[in-house]
């Protein structure tokens, strides 16, 4: 039966999605050294089914057959899934009991655990083929993921070595921000696939498909709904669809949870409080967590956000995060469920006007006093930094703050403060660098990824006391936390003598109905967070490099180069953002995405730069600032305390310094800012180059899609540099060294052209658009037809702006920089000598509805001869609530 179960979910899933993991990175091409035998289960057991079935499909993937599932209808008998008893010879997998069973003289490691495996060669009945040996059966499956992965890494390799490994983390889950209405909390790829119109979708074959592109790089949990708004999915009716989703996972062995609302007893339960001391309030979690188990025998547990950003917390009845944490923790514990407690809790109605105030210190402050006051069963959930998914951050201190609490560290894979999606930015570097850090907790080494893993001492023990390893055993799913008999920290806080290290490491994921991630390159960070959480010691490098070959191509050259755009596009992202520990200088009240310098100051959030003519960055220091640098142990705090041992790339987080202020690097602040600004767009242009020089050697379609969207990013990075060098230039009347913030001789501004039907106006913020100002189509004078181009509703007329070319004859790069606003497709047109030579549709979807860095767009038309006495203009066509602003057009001489 559970074999005819999950062929129908493999049929469902490749017949019925036109998502399919297929998109993603299981689409080997085909190898040479393909192993022919057939596949042998050893178990019944569902999950080991999956691993069987996703052998043979990758098998034949990596033979070259189509990758439709057990077709039969190839002129070569494809291989068949073979039972236990069978005497033919096959690719072997099962769990270790098993092959212990059916094969007792074979020699294996006997201490395999839960999730790990073994491959290897080994002589079985005569014949000499792998084997994949799991510690239980999503151990079978992950071998099997890695044993295809390894036979597309290298076409020559036949290593046919042992291979062992285990997950360095326990939990490894994936966060879906995702909404009753379909809708996803910042989510840049398409609709939900879970919900859609308040209910769970009829459709689920990208469930089934997500669920094989998460157990295949060794994700086991996934949280399906937002941390925002999440009463509704506890009601009944919403739990009977959220088990169609669990089943649909369940084969590939990645258990389901869910976001709650710590005042669910109130919103859906009808009570009058929801004090999660109130015995009332304890009895209706304990019963709603009940019939959770009655529906979801495997649900994994709840994840929280509460008292933060307007989400109601324990904090309304003057209860702390160890007390909401601890009730839910009882209800699950019977079960084998977790809490995942996210520290992001913040006041977000600071007073910007006192020094002390700083948001980046909430976390330790709220957190580190509970230490030891947390069930066993509860994980405090930590962002890798203090204040919110920036390019750059120093890493969390409450990773070396809490000594008797597991933690998970929370990063973003859905691009929300680095370009979401619409920029190429690989985050596996940074992740690394955050896996790696040593904080020097007790004076010692304490990598965070050794904290999470448990192999860590633990911090803040007493000067001069022997370090004492932290208690802490392989977590299991599904342990009975409940036969623990101790208690610590109140509530019925259960202990067991023997503390379960839960730690690990949950991804905000973001991915909708858009393939995945919507742009192709952007799945390479879902790829690597799946890889790190597995193996934190991989190099990002080698990540990018097995993606590339298993997404894009194996062509040694593409994977060069694509692999080398992954590594450089973070820092190069930065660079052009915001260099030196700034942080983001984006419109964080907003979109989140384009610049906007001062929306982070003045305000209650907490993500101060302190910008002003003398200076620039926020003080953390403890002598004069709001003393976060304490916040760290001794030996970072001391490197963080003073400007002169800060490093570069966080002085502005910790310091604020004149601009005159000589970096480690020999430059000044400012000049640093300018520099940083022009080089990190420089390298967002070379992708563009990079990327058409493999023109000859990808599939048409993906060059095209992926060629756009970089041209697309280079255009936007000049935007950004733009935008902050002209506002720094501004507040510190400092001149760029190299004469470029401020110059642009190439430019020719749409309000100081001669005007048609466009209105001159201000852009907010002003260093959006060059010189502050556009130019708007709110009242049109000319006729359609004078477009010469069908690029616009025919009951609308146009506007032109229009130059007179003065000079030296030659061929020009005509870059036009214009507002693609939402909500309808303005028609441009390029025009020389009333002759159109470009027409186009501003037609992609960019946030913000106003002219502004969100959707401020660069489109180049190349190679375009212009005489002395030309006449150019632009012609543009509103639609709607889309003006067909235009900011300039700048002329660059074509390269030769």
């Amino acid at each position: 039966m559970r074999k005819l179960v999950l062929a129908a979910l493999f049929a469902f899933a490749l017949t019925a999605s036109a998502q399919t993991a297929d998109q993603a990175w299981l689409r080997s091409s085909p190898y040479k050294h393909v192993p022919t035998a057939p596949v042998r289960a050893l178990g019944n057991g569902l999950v080991e089914q999956t691993a069987a079935h996703e052998l043979v499909l990758g098998l034949r993937r990596a033979g070259g057959e189509p990758t439709a599932l057990l077709k039969t209808s190839s002129a070569q008998k494809p291989p068949e899934i073979l039972g236990p008893d069978s005497s033919a010879g096959a690719l072997t997998v099962g769990t270790a009991e098993e092959f212990h069973k059916n094969y007792p003289e074979l020699a294996f490691p006997s201490d395999l655990q839960p999730e790990e495996y073994w491959i290897s060669w080994v002589t079985l009945r005569r014949v000499t083929l792998p084997i994949v040996i799991g510690g239980d059966e999503r151990g079978v499956l992950y071998g099997v993921f890695d044993f295809l992965r390894q036979l597309g890494s290298d076409e020559t390799s036949n290593d046919k070595q042992p291979h062992r490994s285990h997950p360095a983390f326990p939990i490894r889950w994936v966060d879906e921000w995702d909404n009753p209405d379909g809708s996803i909390e910042r989510g840049y790829a398409g609709r939900a696939i879970f919900f859609e119109g308040g209910q769970v979708r009829a459709d689920l074959a990208p469930v089934v498909e997500y669920a094989r592109l998460l157990a295949s790089i060794g994700i086991n949990g996934c949280n399906i709904n937002n941390v925002n708004g999440a009463s509704p999915l506890l009601t009944s009716d919403w739990l009977r669809g959220v088990a169609r989703v669990a089943s649909t996972m369940r084969p590939w062995g990645v258990h389901l949870a869910l976001s709650v609302d710590i005042s669910s007893p109130q919103k859906i339960g009808g009570l009058a409080t929801y004090d999660p001391l109130d015995p009332a309030v304890k009895a209706w979690w304990t019963a709603k967590t009940a019939e959770v188990y009655a529906l979801i025998p495997d649900f994994a547990g709840f994840t929280v956000k509460a008292d933060s950003e307007g989400q109601p917390g324990p904090a309304s009845f003057g209860r702390t995060p160890a007390d909401a944490a601890n009730t839910l923790a009882v209800a699950l514990a019977p079960h084998g469920g977790v809490v995942l407690y996210r520290a992001f809790v913040y006041n977000h109605h600071l007073d910007w006007r006192d020094p002390k105030a700083d948001r980046a210190r909430a976390a330790w402050d709220i957190f580190h006093p509970l230490d030891g006051k947390f069930a066993p069963n509860v994980i405090v959930q930590t962002k890798e930094g203090p204040i919110d998914f920036q390019a750059r951050e120093p890493v969390s201190p409450l990773f070396a703050g809490l000594q008797h609490t597991s933690q998970a560290l929370e990063l973003q894979i859905t691009q929300e403060y680095t370009g979401q999606q619409r920029h190429l930015v690989y985050l596996a570097p940074m992740w690394k660098q955050v896996l790696d850090f040593d904080l020097r907790a007790s004076n010692q080494s304490t990598p965070v990824k050794e904290i999470l893993s448990g192999k860590s001492f633990h911090p803040l023990q007493q000067p001069g006391a022997s370090p004492v390893p932290a208690p802490c055993q392989r977590f299991v799913t599904g342990h009975d936390f409940s036969r623990a008999t101790s208690t610590r920290g109140g509530n019925g806080a259960l202990a067991p003598a023997d503390v379960p290290c839960l730690g690990g490491i949950v991804g905000v994921a973001g991915i909708g109905r858009d393939r995945w991630l919507s742009s192709p390159l952007a799945l390479a960070n879902l790829y690597a967070f799946g890889r790190l959480a597995w193996n934190p010691n991989l190099d990002p490098a080698q990540i990018a490099d097995e993606w590339t070959r298993q997404t894009v191509s194996t062509d040694p050259e593409v994977v060069r180069t694509v692999s080398a755009m992954l590594m450089q596009s973070w820092p190069a992202y930065e660079a052009y953002t915001g260099p030196l520990g700034l942080q983001t200088l984006t419109d964080i009240t907003g979109s989140h995405y384009g610049p906007d310098i001062e929306s982070s100051e003045r305000n209650g959030w907490g993500q101060w730069h302190n910008a002003d003519t003398a200076g620039v960055g926020k003080d953390r220091t403890v002598a004069t600032g709001s003393g976060y640098a304490a916040q760290y142990p001794p030996e970072i705090a001391k490197i963080y305390e003073d400007p002169a041992t800060t490093p570069d790339d966080l002085l502005l987080f910790f310091h604020h310094v004149p601009y005159t202020w000589r970096l480690h690097s020999g430059k000044t602040v400012i000049q640093s800012l300018y520099d940083s600004h022009y080089d990190g767009a420089a390298h967002a242009a070379q992708f563009v180059r990079d990327w058409t020089s493999l023109k000859p050697r990808l599939d048409p379609a993906l060059y095209d899609d992926v060629l756009a969207r970089l041209q697309y990013q280079a255009g936007h990075a000049i935007v950004w540099r733009d935008a902050i060098v002209q506002y720094f230039l501004k507040l510190s009347a400092i001149p760029d060294e190299q004469g470029r913030a401020g110059h642009y001789p190439n430019r020719l501004e749409a309000e100081a052209a001669h005007l048609t039907g466009y209105r001159v106006i201000d852009v907010t913020p002003w260093e959006d658009a060059s010189g502050g100002k556009a130019v708007s189509c709110d009242t049109p004078q000319v006729p359609p037809e004078a477009l010469a181009g069908p690029i616009g509703p025919g009951n609308l007329t146009s506007c032109t702006a229009e130059w007179t070319y003065t000079g030296a004859a030659g061929r020009y790069n005509i870059a036009i920089q214009y507002f693609d606003l939402p909500g309808g497709q303005a028609g441009f047109a390029l025009v020389l000598n009333s002759h159109p030579i470009n027409t186009w549709s501003a037609d992609a979807t960019l946030p913000s509805n106003r002219p502004n860095g969100d959707n401020s767009t660069r489109r180049t038309v190349p190679n375009v001869t212009l005489n002395h006495g030309d006449v150019i203009e632009i012609r543009g066509i509103p639609d709607q609530s889309d003006p067909a602003a235009l900011d300039y057009i700048e002329l660059t001489p074509a390269p030769k």
